[in-house]
């Protein structure tokens, strides 16, 4: 299959607004929404929801460039200045993940409202935004697979796309968004149905990491550690940590969480915290 779509929507001098930018914020309004919507089921005020969003967002996006750099520091190590050029593009999932939760962690020891809750109604609008994301890295090639000569492959025509031109690839950022989904319907399916809090943010976790451990051999990426990539070893770090946490919320091995006494929240019991 051929993709000769531009990656660029518009320039304005030297700020370029494109495909991947577009969707990416996409995904975060959907994300934000759909958790919105399901914390405020579980009982979490809307004004803490939002500023949680506003938090992990920025963190998010902060850990997302600092990994892209740290992944291709070669290229950015002759010119620092290049770092803060976010508008070129370059920023890492892994990042903005881990700076996200690292955000809400520390917004809910101030706040002090239920992490593990907070995870949970948070977790499916995570997985859904990062499916919109992936459908721009799809356009602009950013997320390009290693050569193939499967039916299916992606073969990338526009000069200027990030992807190697006219060499058939994996189309990596597809199956990215296959495994989402089905990690979704997971989600969807475990819903009020796993405990303690906390527990379903780590499936998520967990699940994803697993699949983005095998999708990487697919992606064309650079090597750090033997064969493997930076994201083979975030998955590797990731997957161990969730099913470690799982395994001492499911022994009851978590103190207790903090509970916000204000606002629209009226929790009662003790949560277990996914992060702790």
């Amino acid at each position: 299959m051929e993709i000769g779509i531009d990656p660029n929507i518009a320039e304005f001098g030297s700020f370029t607004i494109g495909w991947h930018g577009i969707l990416m914020f996409m995904g975060i309004v959907v994300g934000v929404v759909l958790t919105l919507r399901l914390a405020k089921k579980a009982g979490i005020s809307e004004d803490t929801i939002i500023t949680g969003a506003i938090w992990a967002v920025i963190f998010g996006l902060i850990g997302a460039r600092l990994s892209h750099v740290i992944d291709s520091w070669d290229i950015y190590s002759k010119d620092p200045m290049k770092i803060l050029a976010f508008h070129e593009g370059g920023l890492g999932w892994y990042g903005a993940l881990i700076g996200g939760i690292l955000a809400v962690v520390i917004y809910s020891r101030i706040k002090k409202f239920s992490l593990g809750r907070f995870a949970d109604a948070a977790a499916p609008g995570i997985i859904l935004g990062l499916a919109i994301g992936r459908i721009g890295c799809t356009i602009n090639g950013d997320a390009a697979g290693t050569p193939t000569s499967l039916p299916w492959a992606f073969t990338y025509t526009h000069p200027d796309a990030f992807a190697p031109l006219w060499i058939p690839t994996h189309p990596a950022p597809i199956y990215e968004i296959l495994w989402i989904m089905a990690t979704l319907g997971l989600l969807w399916w475990l819903k009020g149905k796993i405990k303690p809090d906390g527990s379903l943010f780590l499936v998520m976790l967990a699940t994803y990491s697993f699949g983005r451990f095998i999708i990487s051999w697919a992606r064309d990426e650079g090597t750090v550690l033997g064969p493997l990539h930076q994201s083979h070893i975030i998955s590797l770090v990731l997957f161990a940590a969730a099913v470690a946490l799982l395994f001492r919320l499911k022994t009851g091995r978590v103190k207790p969480e903090p509970v916000e006494t204000t606002g629209q929240e009226t929790e009662t019991k003790p949560p277990s915290s996914p992060v702790s």
